[in-house]
């Protein structure tokens, strides 16, 4: 499975629907705490979204929902995965990606089969409160050997500027929440996202 290099994670269908038509061609919807009919709707209207840009949608979290709402992809946490019911997300096709902060997460991870493992934070994050400290570039490296042909996302703290720092080092997607979501101009910093991570796109296309 190839995941693209860029990818977006935002709270809202507002923002799905916002980014996505610039080019975005993965994206996650990561809605906390949350009314179920909310939950629904939003998840209804981001992948009407995705469908129509030709993007591919992650669901956080919400799998029962994901399921019943038709998704192909949801991201679960490490105590996400304990909670959910594996059989039932395999049963209905989805893929996952999951989370991991340490090795004794790595583990976890890699015993649950993911389409994708996540390693962060690389660099001290804003969005919030972590135990865990800034990983390191050179941890990307050390998961890459470590995960085999899996595809590794790296996130945390990530920007335009750092994305190709990642992708250098083997990651095959730098995910990014702030960076965008919190510029003054979302919209010219989407395109300097798309701009950054072209090279690995392109290599990914040559390679489909």
């Amino acid at each position: 499975m190839k995941l693209d290099p860029f990818y977006l994670i935002v709270d809202s269908a507002e923002w799905v629907e916002r980014l996505v038509p610039l080019g975005v061609k993965l994206v996650q919807l990561r809605i906390k705490d949350c009314p179920d009919s909310v939950l629904r709707a939003e998840i209804r209207r981001s992948k009407a979204a995705c469908a129509a840009a030709g993007c591919q949608l992650v669901v956080n979290d919400h799998w029962k929902l994901a399921i019943d709402e038709g998704c192909d992809f949801i991201h679960l946490g490490q105590e996400d995965l304990m909670a959910a019911d594996r059989n039932a997300i395999r049963r209905a096709g989805l893929k996952l990606g999951l989370s991991t902060h340490d090795i004794a997460e790595l583990e976890t991870a890699l015993a649950a089969e993911p389409d994708y493992v996540a390693l962060g934070p690389v660099w001290p994050t804003i969005l919030k409160q972590m135990k865990w400290a800034p990983q390191g570039i050179e941890r990307v490296a050390d998961w890459r050997r470590r995960v085999g042909a899996i595809p590794l996302v790296a996130i945390g703290g990530i920007t335009a500027e750092r994305a190709p720092l990642v992708l250098e080092k083997g990651a095959d997607g730098a995910a990014v929440v702030t960076d965008i979501t919190r510029n003054a101009d979302p919209e010219a910093r989407t395109r300097q996202w798309l701009a950054a991570t072209a090279p690995w796109r392109r290599a990914n296309e040559d390679e489909g």
